[in-house]
């Protein structure tokens, strides 16, 4: 199957997805406050429905990109420089601020499921953000110059999904003894800070050096 990549760029990807997946930000919030105010079915429904919005944000980004690839390799090549400055916001946003991670169990109102469902949906589509991010992720495992290039950016697009989804199951599963643990631990909280930022920080380098060359 060409639009697989390779073991090793597959290896590579697959663990940066990890650790975004892992990473608090405004999802988790969401399915953790889900969780804790009305039990394991809401936060899976949240789950759900960022899932879905995940869907489309990859659906979109892949033919996007793969459209833009296919019109001018001189365009694609500045979408990657924006998309390298966006990766350094990213970085020392995370430094400045840490994470976005809110996690009071008396802040949501229990809804049924597929309200969370809806909700988990309507957050991640009106993210920007989420766009911008698998704009300038998916780039960074493919090579422009391979024939396979757009079905590799689909590919990767779902297996972003396929890592993640697992993940957040786990930690809805796990929701009071994680949030617990964050609270208690300022130093795993900022390591998970400062992790992001040296991942975004190292995929903005390398498409910088990728363009000098």
């Amino acid at each position: 199957m060409d639009f697989v990549p390779s073991p090793a760029t597959l290896l590579a990807f697959t663990g940066a997805s990890f650790l975004l997946a892992i990473t608090p930000g405004p999802d988790m919030a969401l399915m953790l406050s889900r969780t804790l105010a009305g039990g394991r079915r809401l936060g899976f429904a949240t789950i759900a429905g960022c899932s879905v919005g995940l869907v489309c944000h990859a659906l979109l980004a892949g033919f996007g990109l793969s459209a833009l690839l296919a019109a001018s390799a001189t365009a694609f090549a500045v979408a990657k420089m924006v998309g390298a400055v966006y990766l350094l916001w990213l970085a020392w946003q995370a430094l400045r601020h840490g994470s976005a991670l809110s996690m009071a169990p008396g802040e949501a109102t229990p809804q049924q499921p597929w309200a969370a469902f809806l909700t988990g949906l309507g957050i991640n589509l009106t993210n920007p953000k989420v766009v911008l991010f698998f704009v300038t992720f998916l780039p960074q495992f493919v090579d422009p110059a391979d024939p396979h290039a757009a079905g590799q950016m689909l590919f990767l697009g779902f297996w972003f999904l396929v890592v993640g989804t697992p993940t957040c199951c786990v930690i809805v599963l796990t929701a009071e003894r994680f949030t617990a643990f964050m609270r208690r631990s300022r130093r795993l909280t900022r390591a998970f800070d400062m992790s992001f930022a040296g991942l975004m920080g190292g995929f903005a380098l390398r498409l910088l050096l990728a363009q000098a060359r």
